[in-house]
């Protein structure tokens, strides 16, 4: 039961910091706030940054993975996510974020040659129809000192190509997660998402009135960083630790249902019937991609 405790308050998590960095992105600049996320993480977890005795010396390879794993993972995840959810709204986020086990699952048999059985075929399906029917929610209601934009299908755009890094991130893992151990891939991918948004970040941190931020927001950023790059992973790993990784995968329902209750009752955003049908139509599609197969 603490195994499976840990699962779920892992993928809740994930859910919640998606939405609640709405309140983030209408203070500070998309890529000011990517680096801001990294820097406050690296200073949380430079403990993990060193090598196991038992653990072999990095290879070419595993260095370039270990790149992507960030790059695609981490600083592009971020980007898109953030970029999304400031034209979106949260609940919108949840739905689409709940394709994340079918687009593994495609990735999985694009790029690791597993099969797609007919249950995942039809879970596939479930959320590419959830996330269409979004194309008929009408524009969405914006947030408390959000600006209202006229695109919000671009927002669900970045936010599905939020879900193809996070994807890419799983198929990747995959690799490394039988060369390095959870905590310092944690601590090496933060560090490379840290690198690749410094330029970014020193640029607007100069043109920025850090100043005009009050203290709850300073709050926020924090426990969005410390979320985002270390309790989520560590939560996760404990969890698997005790639990099949097909039963873990059940977990995964945990991300929409929190980023949409974060949006309903934290952030005040509307819930439509049509937003309802597309979450319902999500969440069975991670059911039908996770629920374990029965053994003989």
């Amino acid at each position: 039961m603490l195994a499976y405790g840990c699962l779920a308050l892992s993928m809740s998590l994930v859910g919640s910091y998606v939405a609640l960095s709405k309140p983030l992105v209408a203070t500070f600049p998309v890529l000011l706030l990517a680096w801001l996320r990294f820097g406050i993480a690296a200073l949380a977890m430079p403990h993990w940054l060193k090598r196991p005795a038992d653990e072999p010396a990095m290879t070419p390879r595993t260095r370039g993975l270990l790149f992507l794993e960030s790059f695609l993972g981490n600083f592009m995840f971020s980007v898109c996510m953030l970029f999304g959810v400031s034209m979106t709204s949260a609940v919108s986020a949840g739905v689409i974020m709940a394709s994340i086990p079918a687009v593994v699952a495609v990735m999985s048999w694009l790029f690791l040659r597993e099969r797609i059985t007919l249950r995942i075929a039809v879970a596939i399906g479930c959320a590419a129809l959830g996330i269409g029917l979004l194309a008929l929610v009408p524009a969405h209601t914006a947030a408390p000192g959000t600006p209202r934009v006229a695109m919000p299908w671009l927002g669900n755009l970045l936010v599905f190509c939020a879900v193809l890094c996070e994807a890419a991130y799983a198929v990747i893992g995959k690799s490394l997660t039988g060369r390095m151990g959870p905590k310092r891939i944690s601590s090496l991918i933060n560090l490379w998402g840290f690198v690749l948004s410094t330029p970014f970040g020193i640029w607007f941190a100069l043109q920025f009135d850090f100043g005009a931020v009050h203290g709850g927001i300073w709050l926020l950023l924090v426990v969005y960083a410390m979320a985002a790059s270390i309790w989520t992973v560590w939560l996760w790993m404990t969890g698997l630790h005790h639990v099949p990784a097909a039963q873990a995968g059940v977990f995964t329902v945990m991300l929409p249902v929190s980023a949409a209750l974060v949006g309903v009752l934290v952030l005040g955003e509307p819930l439509s019937g049509m937003q309802v049908l597309a979450f319902a139509l999500a969440l069975l599609g991670v059911v039908l991609a996770t629920w374990p197969a029965r053994r003989a």
